[in-house]
């Protein structure tokens, strides 16, 4: 109990000559073992950091195309009991006039089959290759100040708005791309560029002609076929401008609460859902990227404790085999708090030295280097996800660990008998 309570005199003299002896250890000690303890808590902070970080930003990849691609800042779309919005005409003016509009797009919206084979086949009984999708009429030129879909085109060329029986298909809608052959999700064979396809909505048939392929890594995009906004109006009959969905991209630092709380104001709400990104934002995302976080924070936990044993293992034995040192330095009065100080320190300073080498790796050379090449999966661009607050969290996670791993193994010795210790009993 008496070493619970040390005068504040006696507890900064401990502190001063633990600092001394874990300085004249570190300096002492082998120093290929100093920079191997080094290089492990720097893996174990990377691991931390990165692993967590890659399995979130797979799914952040995912999140920031939907929103980039597809949806915006702000998303309108009809109303559950509605065909398209209504006032489109209106509510598009109001768009077009806000300044903290960057850019947005109108779509038409039409279910539609699109076939493929209907040319070719030996017999009249064999079936047509069909698929079902959504037939989307867009502005050649205001999709692309949005979305930037031509990027996507991955075969043919992108949209003008004098094209005329022209489409761009989606990459899921063709086995080659799909990969599979299945009745839940039916696609099209041998469909190439400058293929002609029928494509058939509400009794309207029209052959038309692939210009491109889009693949975007966004289901709700690579299942849809595109055309001209002009053409689709005409062949559906309609007159009334009513579009099926609007996307909208803010200027850098809009909030997108404020200019969806601007067009409720203006009573549009009664017409059309307004949602700012956030709200739309698909719920199987968000699962996903809250799945693929707890899986982060296990594997981190993992490699917290493997840090934990390392550090243990290391300290207990340079305790070990010092134990007639520390028998000497008790006998001629060293407090036993002072030793332990040393070796907690010993620990914090290789936990310390990783930690600022794993932060430079991080923000200096990983995080802008997956900015700027995002791991190409199969369904996202994923990015490192690694904010400042949620990596400070993990070193003192790390130091907190390493402080528990480095005071435990050198109490276990310290509190042996100081003679047994000195005779090496």
């Amino acid at each position: 109990m008496k070493r619970l309570f040390l005068s504040s005199k006696e507890t900064l003299t401990a502190i001063r000559v633990g600092l001394f002896l874990a300085f004249r250890q570190i300096k002492r000690s082998s120093k290929w073992t100093t920079l191997l303890i080094i290089f492990i808590m720097t893996l174990t902070f990377l691991n931390l950091v990165v692993v967590s970080g890659i399995l979130v930003g797979l799914i952040e990849g995912a999140t920031v195309a939907v929103r980039e691609r597809h949806i915006g800042d702000v998303g309108i779309t009809r109303l559950k009991e509605k065909e398209y919005i209504e006032r489109s005409s209106q509510l598009t003016a109001a768009i077009a006039a806000s300044p903290d509009v960057a850019a947005y797009s109108d779509r038409y919206l039409q279910g539609a089959t699109v076939e493929a084979n209907y040319k070719t086949r030996r017999k009249e009984t064999d079936l047509v290759e069909s698929a079902g999708t959504v037939l989307t009429g867009i502005d050649p030129a205001r999709e692309e100040k949005m979305t930037g879909l031509s990027k996507y085109v991955i075969e043919g060329s992108y949209l003008e708005q004098n094209d005329y029986d022209q489409v761009l298909l989606g990459s899921n809608l063709l086995i080659k791309y799909l990969g599979f052959e299945s009745t839940a999700m039916p696609a099209l064979k041998n469909v190439e560029i400058g293929s002609k396809v029928r494509i058939k909505f509400n009794g309207i048939s029209r052959e038309m002609t692939v210009k491109g392929i889009i693949k975007s890594k966004v289901d709700d995009i690579d299942r849809r076929i595109y055309m001209t906004d002009s053409q689709l109006r005409s062949m559906s009959g309609r007159t009334d401008y009513n579009v099926g969905e609007i996307a909208i991209k803010l200027k850098p630092g809009v909030s997108a609460d404020a200019v969806k709380q601007q067009l409720v104001a203006q009573g549009f709400d009664k017409f059309a859902t307004i949602q700012t990104f956030e709200e739309g934002e698909p719920k199987f995302l968000k699962d996903i990227k809250q799945t693929f976080a707890m899986l982060g924070s296990m594997i981190s936990a993992i490699g917290l404790v493997v840090a934990c044993i390392t550090i243990f293992i290391v300290i207990f034995i340079n305790a070990i085999t010092r134990r007639k040192f520390i028998g000497i330095l008790k006998g001629i009065g060293i407090d036993s708090m002072a030793i332990e100080i040393a070796y907690v320190c010993q620990s914090l300073l290789y936990a310390v030295v990783g930690t600022v080498i794993g932060f430079i790796i991080v923000f200096a050379i990983l995080k802008p280097f997956f900015d700027a090449h995002p791991i190409n999966f199969p369904f996202s661009d994923g990015i490192l996800v690694a904010t400042l607050s949620g990596t400070f969290i993990r070193a003192g996670l790390l130091f907190l660990a390493t402080l528990i791993a480095g005071y435990i193994p050198a109490r276990m010795v310290v509190k042996q008998n100081t003679l047994d210790a000195i005779l090496g009993r």
